[in-house]
């Protein structure tokens, strides 16, 4: 049995992972990295957020070729198959790892592979990997062990025909017709790509809106662009259980509906990955939901032991977590930049992308705050236009008496990129996080930013 002491041990290579191992390295702190699959990168670039938007683009241009008048000149809209798309997300995981492995390199970070466990308060056993029968010895220890998919007894995701978020990557063949079951951001964004590549799709929703966190309106837009790429919503269905066969899975409701597909992709809910780590060694009890409880400085109970990342819950995105890492890692170090990563903006990369930052106007209704609203159809903008991308609006939320932005919601292409501008503005201090900002500095033109003097217009013309 090997041993080694190091300062700081965190497990897990998922962006929080690494955000907290990199930024631990660079305030002086050895550092030591236990990772239980073969290689880094974590959910987020094998099974999540990497393949996932890859996946996204190529069908977004297959959709362009498909739809695009001037293509047909070429020749006749093609027909792709899921696998063949699929190979466009492998390159891009294999260019991901090949990065993130030499930033523990250039950093002098310590990786071990196998599944770490804890076997007292400060020591951390490896088995079942390359570093197996290794013990690694810490001052201080960083959970970044991320979320799998919640697996609901009475499903058989052994069957060919079942999936859920991992496991769909590894779909052999196209099927004609599919079950979504859950219409959070991974269930919206798969019957996206599916509804793209000709596949149609039943998008299941327990509740009562699509993605319930957003601004209404916008909830409302990506219902309707689903809806008119041919992915049937149904809201208000909660699952009672699966029959499948050789040929088909047919899912059953509580109401007393069943539909019959080639495939079902299950997408409801997340489970912290805390099993068989031996957290009763160190004090540290997972809720129901394998999530851990931290403080404000990502501490557990156990006051030298840390969480980040999917595995202490929301907001479950790549980002935060990449910032709750490095965030961990300045408070551990004992370094005073560090901070509670809690003003996160949303992106969700349906067809068209959705973003969103601060309030909703729901929100701002319900706590009876002065609000205006400026608005910008990407219709109406030159940039769009040339690049044929017109579905979607921009909306700015600001008060009324101040001109304070309280909230900017995007629906359309490049909505995520969009809405940092916006954040950009928002988080400046005194009068420069108006809305005025937008009409008194010029754009450039044509450009997809030019939707935020427009909407600025729209909302200060209201005023008057």
């Amino acid at each position: 049995m090997a041993d080694y002491h190091y300062d700081v041990i965190v497990l897990g290579t998922g962006p929080s992972g690494e955000g907290a191992a990199m930024n631990a390295a660079k305030k002086g702190k050895k550092v030591a990295v236990v990772e239980e699959a073969p290689v880094v990168g974590g959910h987020c670039t094998h099974y999540g957020t990497i393949p996932s938007k890859a996946l996204r683009h190529s069908v977004k241009q297959i959709i362009s070729y498909n739809t695009n008048p001037m293509f047909r000149d070429i020749g006749e809209p093609r027909w792709f198959s899921f696998p063949r798309v699929l190979k466009t997300a492998e390159r891009v995981i294999a260019k991901q790892v090949k990065l993130r492995t030499e930033f523990y390199s250039r950093n002098r970070v310590h990786l071990y592979h196998g599944h770490g466990s804890f076997i007292d308060s400060h020591t951390i056993e490896i088995t079942d990997g390359p570093a197996s029968s290794t013990r690694l010895h810490a001052e201080q220890i960083v959970l970044a062990t991320g979320s799998s998919p919640f697996r609901p007894k009475g499903v058989d995701f052994h069957h060919e025909r079942v999936y859920d978020s991992d496991t769909i990557l590894k779909l052999e063949h196209t099927p004609r017709t599919m079950i979504i079951y859950g219409a959070g951001v991974i269930g919206s964004e798969y019957a996206s790509i599916f509804s793209g590549l000709g596949v149609k799709v039943d998008l299941i929703n327990p509740g009562e809106r699509l993605l319930p966190f957003l601004d209404d309106e916008i909830s409302d837009a990506l219902s309707y662009h689903l809806r008119d790429t041919g992915v049937l919503i149904r809201h208000n269905e909660l699952f009672d259980s699966v029959d499948t066969d050789d040929s088909s899975v047919t899912m059953h409701f509580k109401s007393g509906k069943q539909i019959k597909a080639d495939a079902l992709l299950w997408a409801a809910g997340r489970n912290g990955n805390t099993q068989n780590m031996g957290l009763e060694h160190v004090g540290i009890e997972p809720n129901s939901r394998g999530q851990l409880d931290v403080d404000e400085n990502y501490k557990t109970s156990a006051e030298h032991v840390y969480a980040v990342g999917d595995v202490v819950g929301w907001p479950s995105l790549a980002s935060a977590a990449y910032d709750q890492g490095r965030s961990a890692a300045a408070h551990l170090a004992g370094d005073d930049d560090y901070w509670f990563v809690s003003d996160v903006p949303t992106g969700i990369y349906t067809i068209p992308e959705i973003s969103s930052v601060g309030k909703t106007e729901r929100e701002l209704t319900n706590e009876k705050v002065p609000y205006e609203v400026g608005q910008a159809f990407l219709k109406s903008i030159a940039r769009a236009q040339i690049t044929g991308e017109s579905v979607g609006m921009l909306k700015i939320l600001f008060h009324r008496e101040t001109l304070q932005i309280l909230g900017i919601h995007c629906f359309g292409d490049q909505a995520s990129e969009i809405i940092h501008i916006g954040q950009a503005i928002m988080k400046q201090e005194g009068a420069g996080n108006t809305v005025s900002y937008f009409v008194n500095n010029t754009f450039n033109y044509p450009t997809m930013a030019e939707a935020y003097r427009i909407a600025a217009l729209n909302g200060l013309n209201r005023l008057s």
